[in-house]
C-alpha cells in the first residue's frame, strides 16, 4: 500500500477551478461590438450550427441554423453601416450643452434692449418730421430699433403682417400697394402687387426714405395703404391724412395695431371715436377684427374727397412701452 500524506491548511497545493464566465449582453451592444469582437457571433459557434447540419440533422435544426446565419448576417451590415456613418471610438454619448453666455455677451444685450426701448419711446412721443431729421443723423441708431423689434415680434404667436400678406393674396395681383413704415421691407417681398415701401430710412434700394406725413407718391395713384404697427407719433392724423392723399376713390386703407392702444379700460383709446375720427377724414370702416389678442386689425374704404381735416377730434393712442426686465 501506498503511504498517505497529509498536509495541513498551508501546505496543501490549491488547484484553482476554471469557472465558466456569463456574459449578458443588451440588444445595442450586440449592434454595436462586431462580429469579431462579440462572443456570441465566434465561428465556433456557427460552426457547430454547420456540423449538425451537415450531420443530417431534422429540418427544426437546418431551420434554427439558418435563421442564426441571416440574423448575424443582418448584425453585421447594421454595424458596418454605423462605421462608415460615423466613428465609433470618437462617438460622444453624452454631447455638451450649448455654453452659456459670458458676462461681456451679458452686458452688451442688456444695453441693445436699454438702448432699443429709448428709440421705441422716441419714435412714439416725438412728431414725424422730428424722428426722421433724428434718424437721418444717425441711421444705425435705425437698425438697433429694428433688432429689437424683431426680438419682441418673434415672441408673439401669430403676426399681424402675415394677415394682410393673406389679404392681399385674396385679392387681385394687380392692386398697387403703399406700405407706410415697411421697415425691412417684407411686405413687397411677399406679394405679387407694386409695392412702395415708405420708411425713415432705407435700408435698402427698394425703399423710400421719407417722413410718413410727407411722401412723394402721386395723388389717387394707390389702390391699397397699409399701417402695420406703424401709427407712432404724436401726429399720427397726419399720416392718415396722407393715407387718404395718395389714395384712390374707393381705395383701401388696412391698419394693424396693438390691441392695448384700443383698449378703453386700460387707458387705450376708444376705437368708436378711432372710427369716427377716420370718417371725418373721409373713410368709412368695413370691417374691424378684435379676435387677437395682441393686435387688431381694421379695414377701411375711402369714399369721398377731403374738405377739412382739422374737424376731425382724433383720440390719443396710448404710448407703447416695454417694461425693463
Amino acid at each position: 500500500m501506498g503511504k498517505s500524506r497529509t498536509y495541513t491548511c498551508a501546505q496543501r497545493p490549491c488547484k484553482r477551478r476554471k469557472r465558466p464566465v456569463y456574459l449578458k449582453f443588451s440588444h445595442d451592444s450586440l449592434r454595436i461590438f462586431g462580429r469579431a469582437y462579440n462572443p456570441l457571433f465566434r465561428k465556433p459557434r456557427l460552426a457547430g450550427f454547420v456540423q449538425k447540419r451537415e450531420g443530417g440533422g431534422g429540418e427544426e435544426e437546418e431551420k434554427e441554423g439558418e435563421e442564426k446565419e441571416e440574423e448575424i448576417e443582418h448584425l453585421n451590415k447594421t454595424h458596418s453601416q454605423r462605421q462608415q456613418n460615423s466613428n465609433l471610438s470618437s462617438m460622444n454619448f453624452f454631447p455638451s450643452k450649448a455654453k452659456p453666455k459670458s458676462y461681456l455677451e451679458k452686458l452688451q444685450s442688456r444695453l441693445s434692449g436699454g438702448r432699443f426701448r429709448m428709440l421705441n419711446e422716441k419714435l412714439y412721443t416725438s412728431s414725424g418730421d422730428e424722428a426722421f431729421k433724428f434718424f437721418k443723423e444717425d441711421p444705425s441708431a435705425f437698425d438697433c430699433y429694428h433688432e429689437g423689434y424683431q426680438e419682441q415680434m418673434s415672441r408673439w404667436p401669430s403676426q399681424p403682417l402675415d394677415v394682410i400678406i393673406n389679404w392681399l393674396n385674396k385679392h387681385s395681383k394687380h392692386l398697387t400697394v403703399a406700405d407706410f413704415g415697411c421697415g425691412s421691407g417684407k411686405l413687397a417681398k411677399s406679394v405679387k402687387n407694386q409695392v412702395f415701401s415708405l420708411d425713415l430710412v432705407a435700408t435698402d434700394e427698394t425703399i423710400i426714405a421719407c417722413n410718413m406725413a410727407h411722401t412723394p407718391l402721386n395723388s389717387h395713384s394707390i389702390d391699397i395703404a397699409v399701417f402695420c404697427l406703424s401709427l407712432m407719433g404724436t401726429d399720427y392724423p397726419s399720416f392718415l391724412a396722407e393715407a387718404h392723399r395718395v389714395l384712390k376713390n374707393g381705395g383701401t386703407l388696412l391698419i394693424a395695431e396693438v390691441r392695448s392702444r384700443f383698449d378703453p379700460k386700460n387707458g387705450g383709446a376708444d376705437p368708436t371715436q378711432f372710427i369716427k375720427a377716420l370718417g371725418g377724414l373721409g373713410f368709412s370702416c368695413v370691417n374691424k377684427d378684435f379676435s387677437n389678442k395682441f393686435f387688431v386689425v381694421f379695414e377701411f374704404s375711402k369714399h369721398r374727397v377731403l374738405k377739412n381735416s382739422k374737424k376731425c377730434e382724433w383720440p390719443a393712442l396710448k404710448v407703447c412701452i416695454y417694461k425693463r426686465r
